[in-house]
């Protein structure tokens, strides 16, 4: 008898395991809450509940060399760092060329996924859905969740003293879609590839942007030397040869001083309190000349808003912000997911399934 498996998500996880249940002779199923594949990468150019958003400008961070699918490579045609409609043009191609849509149901939400009755002797699980107002339960043999974490928005308010009195906008770079800023003043709390692609974006129009860092980051470019994609030239099997033969302190010496050939991080106010091997870098070729014309200005964790103020750790003050953009990242969730099935704990960032 054929398994049967159900797939949580059409992005581009949720096709690869449609592609995989196929090799492996299962009979995958696929629920997909919105009209489309792509999931992340399918833009909108409006915030859609219970599903991941992006800016219109958004372009990847891995090159296509590095982020196309094993068994099927992106067109020749293709830029090496591609927009979001590159990328969906890519998953639908993959989608196309595996015939995978077939195996999807459209509008489809998950409700709850639970332990079968006899789960303990087949280890089955109950799915239940809902299209058009209409539930259905179903059992399958396994189930793959592929929805992602980019949907429930982080915001520290708790840690932000004074932020309810502060009179200027607020939201977070979830809600962000290229929208310009002219004359106003800027602040983005979070030196995330979000955080620094919107602030390096809106320095275009706002009169000032400020960027708020607790850690700092090693900033990266996209293009490498010899104008060869970056990920490209570290990616290799001779690069993680080094990096496993030397000392850990002599592979992150090296490294850091890799990163600070391009620009001093010291100096620009982005040295990390992590070594360089442990955080994740932010990919922006924009960014150190838009601090050294004064255009972003670095700043500090933030102590506490006044009504139109942020004050900094180091005891400054920007006056007469107008908006603050959280560019703080996602809480992971998956309701349709019992805790006695998965146990997420956001304050370490990890979700461990429970057996």
């Amino acid at each position: 008898m054929v398994k049967r498996v159900a797939v949580i998500g059409a992005g581009a996880s949720g096709l690869t395991a449609i592609k995989c249940c196929l090799d492996e002779g299962l009979e995958p199923t696929c629920f997909e809450s919105s009209d489309d594949i792509g999931g992340l990468w399918r833009y909108t150019d409006t915030v859609e509940d219970g599903r991941a958003s992006i800016y219109s400008s958004v372009i990847t961070n891995t090159s296509k060399e590095m982020m196309c699918f094993s068994d099927f490579p992106m067109p020749e045609d293709f830029p090496n760092y591609l927009c979001h409609s590159r990328v969906l043009e890519y998953l639908r191609l993959y989608a196309a060329h595996f015939d995978l849509l077939r195996y999807i149901q459209f509008q489809t939400t998950v409700c709850s996924v639970r332990k079968g009755s006899d789960f303990s002797t087949t280890g089955q699980w109950e799915v239940v859905t809902e299209m058009d107002g209409k539930q259905e339960s179903a059992i399958f043999y396994a189930v793959l969740v592929c929805s992602g974490h980019h949907i429930e928005p982080y915001v520290p308010l708790e840690s932000l003293p004074g932020i309810e009195r502060f009179k200027g906008q607020c939201y977070h770079s979830r809600e962000y879609k290229g929208l310009g800023c002219p004359g106003k003043r800027v602040l983005v709390i979070g030196m995330g590839n979000s955080g620094a692609d919107i602030a390096v974006e809106l320095s275009h129009s706002a009169a000032q942007v400020y960027v708020s860092t607790r850690s700092g980051t090693w900033v990266v470019r996209h293009v490498g030397d010899h104008g060869i994609p970056m990920d490209i030239l570290c990616l290799t099997r001779f690069c993680s040869w080094v990096q496993g033969w030397l000392p850990a302190a002599a592979a992150t010496r090296m490294n850091e001083k890799k990163k600070n050939q391009w620009f001093d991080h010291k100096n620009y106010g982005l040295q990390p309190q992590n070594r360089s091997l442990s955080k994740e870098p932010v990919i922006n070729d924009e960014l150190p000349y838009h601090i050294l014309c004064g255009h972003v200005v670095v700043k500090p964790s933030l102590t506490k808003f006044t009504e139109t103020s942020a004050i900094f750790d180091d005891g400054t003050i920007e006056n007469d912000i107008d908006l603050v953009i959280f560019a703080t990242g996602y809480t992971t969730s998956f309701p349709f997911l019992d805790e006695s099935i998965i146990k997420i704990n956001n304050n370490q960032g990890c979700a461990r399934c429970l057996p």
